[in-house]
């Protein structure tokens, strides 16, 4: 087992090494002139040699690099051209709305998917499971945002059953900020949840039909105990796999949902950092999603190891 963890630490380390090359590379190989792209066509040539100077620039590409995965290593990720600040504190700020956001997304997309997934596997070929995979196309067919605005509009504006947009004011508390997170919780969850219930069905399918299962029919146990204990702990795999496939794309890819539901995110500050050409905090934000990646899927491989004994051989 020792082995096993130590070898998925090591290729985490190895993906975000590549990702920092990735990230350094991004600037460099922009056309033109880095820092006149990051200041705009009205700078002045002093000034763009200035910031060539401040973002060092002006030193050679390998003494670059080397410091630039140096200070990564150290979280120094640099300094927001536009908020004057560390991206790492930048990067801070705008974390939280948008990793609680992924989790109450994946939370909903649980409590509908998994059960749902389960009984239609179940009832094979019955109308619910019919029905359940249309349901999941669908909702996998339908744009995010258009489903946003639609619950926006209803739920909200004309029901007043949740805020609409926003994340509350400076001095809004710690749950009334949660409540502005329900109703694009329920839009992320409702997209992702089709994804979640077909692996589960199918997972379940395959394992419904094995040998084993048949024996412990055979031998008086019942139907509750043979689905949840015996079927479900062993179609558990794929299902961990696809659930920590859904959370990452859930902090990664809520771009768009923030944009609806105007949630200050992280999303929503690397669209304003691609906007205003702050190349630090795009950068920032394309190391730390792509470490919650493999961090992710650290946690789900090590989740193999509880579910799976097998795995540790």
């Amino acid at each position: 087992m020792t082995r096993y963890i130590l070898k998925r630490i090591l290729g985490m380390f190895i993906v975000i090494f590549l990702v920092l090359t990735i990230a350094f590379l991004i600037v460099r190989l922009a056309p033109g002139d880095p820092a006149a792209l990051m200041l705009g066509p009205e700078a002045t040539p002093e000034e763009t040699a200035a910031l060539r100077t401040e973002l060092g620039l002006d030193r050679p590409i390998v003494v670059q690099y080397f410091t630039f995965v140096v200070n990564a290593a150290q979280g120094d990720l640099g300094t927001s051209l536009f908020f004057r600040q560390p991206v790492t504190q930048v990067l801070a700020a705008r974390a939280e709305p948008t990793i609680f956001l992924a989790l109450f997304s994946l939370v909903f997309a649980l409590v509908i998917a998994t059960p749902i997934g389960i009984y239609a596997a179940y009832r094979r070929g019955s109308f619910l499971d019919q029905s359940a995979i249309s349901t999941a196309m669908l909702a996998a067919s339908i744009p995010s945002f258009w489903t946003g605005l639609m619950f926006q509009r209803y739920l909200a504006t004309d029901l007043g059953l949740f805020p609409a947009s926003g994340y509350g004011g400076p001095d809004a508390s710690f749950i009334e900020r949660m409540g502005y997170l329900i109703l694009p919780s329920i839009v992320l969850g409702i997209v992702n949840s089709a994804l979640i219930l077909r692996f589960t069905r199918a997972s379940m399918l395959d394992i419904l039909g094995e040998d084993y299962i048949r024996t412990a029919r055979s031998k008086g146990m019942g139907e509750p105990r043979v689905v949840l204990r015996h079927a479900l702990k062993n179609a558990a795999i794929p299902i961990i796999t696809v659930i920590g496939l859904t959370f990452a794309l859930l902090v990664s890819g809520a771009v768009v949902t923030e944009r609806v539901f105007n949630i200050p995110g992280m999303g929503n500050l690397v669209v304003s950092a691609v906007l205003r050409r702050d190349y630090p905090v795009i950068q920032g934000a394309l190391i730390v999603v792509a470490s919650l990646y493999v961090l992710i899927n650290l946690v789900t491989d090590l989740l193999y190891l509880t579910v799976d004994k097998r795995v540790r051989y």
